[in-house]
């Protein structure tokens, strides 16, 4: 098995830490991956944002369909990881892979555009998390191998503000193109081939992978010694991971959300931005601040904050309910996403950190897949306030079980 050599993992240089801020401190290559996943998200954000409406709108498919294929698109992502985590600790190349997944999430976007039914909107949707799920993992595991230990919650929460960029950018062009070409979603959607090519060029020649010597021979990483190496604490990251999934069903249905308070078909992207945009801003803050405390804490407001959010939607369709809602749940992201990455990095030995990411989106993968198509029928049967009160109830269930764990555990043995 290749390892890598990475000086942080030994401990790092004390001078250096106490004379530079942690945002310095990150390597190149994490802020060159942080810039494809804000490419790549501008391209995927133009057409997600849209594509709600465009499927409920001209394609005539019923909420449950909607929730069907979110949940099918973003669960596949999930459970793809697990295979392409394995393989980059297997082969060593984490780089190869999250080209190949680059190039297929780009390559995919024409579809959506000559979409006639759901049906090929579905196999677009899949094709694409696909590219996203092969690309996921030994992007994430990437970043762990490059990154100082102490900075690492920073710098995955300074590649989530960034990827999270992406998605406030795309849906604000999708707006603008919307008004200038009078609601022709299929125009829109061609034009998100572009940004997408631009970011696999840029991973091609905008990220090396750190250098590596040879220590054991390759060996599979999901056989049952190397999975035993996996500890508990790992483990119920992976558990925690799959709480906070399906707590949260899929984005789609914000966007339905405001539709539903007569906001303009081109402007209903809008809301996407908001969410974004508190992500974005929120991300990076709390990556660091997950560096200097227990990570309980943090985990307990991201979903105090989803509550909110749910509550909020669930009340009012009119804008500025929705407008609250989506920045709470944007907030949320931020809290708890770069977080929950950082663990599993935290948690995982150096050699089975693609493994130990594959796993984790592979239970998160198969929450989501749940929560989605439970929220399309519960929207489809009782309306969307019903949806946004389940969700919090769930969500309110997942705090009171962290809570009690964190009470029996004792606060000196709380994971970190």
């Amino acid at each position: 098995m290749t390892r890598i050599t990475n000086p942080a993992d030994r401990g790092g240089s004390k001078q250096v830490m106490k004379t530079t801020t942690p945002l310095k401190r990150i390597p190149t290559s994490v802020w060159v991956l942080g810039l494809v996943s804000m490419l790549m998200d501008i391209s995927s954000e133009m057409i997600h944002g849209l594509l709600p409406l465009f499927l409920v709108g001209p394609l005539g498919a019923s909420f449950l369909m909607v929730g069907l294929i979110e949940g099918l698109a973003e669960s596949t992502a999930l459970i793809v990881k697990v295979f392409s985590g394995v393989l980059s600790d297997y082969l060593g190349k984490r780089k190869a892979l999250a080209v190949i997944g680059y190039s297929l999430g780009a390559l995919t976007k024409p579809l959506f555009a000559i979409a006639p039914t759901a049906g090929l909107v579905l196999s677009a949707r899949m094709l694409d998390r696909v590219g996203k799920g092969v690309r996921g993992a030994p992007r994430d595991a990437l970043v762990a191998d490059v990154t100082p230990a102490e900075v690492r919650g920073a710098a995955f929460g300074l590649r989530q503000s960034l990827d999270t960029v992406g998605a406030l950018l795309g849906p604000l062009v999708a707006v603008g193109l919307m008004l200038l070409w009078a609601n022709d979603f299929r125009a829109v959607f061609w034009v998100a081939v572009v940004p997408g090519l631009l970011a696999v060029f840029l991973l091609l020649f905008g990220v090396r992978e750190p250098k590596r010597h040879i220590g054991v021979k390759g060996t599979n990483p999901i056989r049952r010694e190397n999975l035993k190496r996996l500890s508990g604490a790992y483990w119920w990251v992976v558990s925690i991971g799959a709480v906070f999934t399906l707590a949260r069903f899929s984005e789609a249905f914000l966007v339905l959300r405001a539709q539903q308070g007569g906001i303009p078909v081109a402007y209903v992207p809008l809301v996407m931005v908001a969410m974004n945009l508190l992500y974005a801003l929120s991300a990076y803050p709390f990556g660091r601040l997950s560096d200097r405390m227990g990570t309980g804490t943090l985990l307990s407001l991201g979903l105090m904050v989803l509550i909110a959010a749910d509550l909020v939607l669930a009340a009012s369709s009119h804008w500025p309910a929705v407008a609250t809602g989506v920045s709470l749940w944007g907030v949320h992201m931020g809290i708890t996403q770069g977080l929950l990455a950082r663990m599993v990095a935290d948690t995982a030995p150096v050699d089975l950190r693609g493994t130990a990411y594959g796993f984790f989106n592979l239970v998160s993968g198969i929450a989501m897949l749940m929560a989605s198509a439970a929220a399309g029928l519960l929207w489809d049967r009782f309306g969307a306030s019903f949806t946004f009160y389940a969700g919090a109830t769930f969500a309110a269930l997942a705090l009171m079980g962290l809570v009690l764990k964190a009470w029996r555990r004792g606060p000196s043995k709380a994971p970190r």
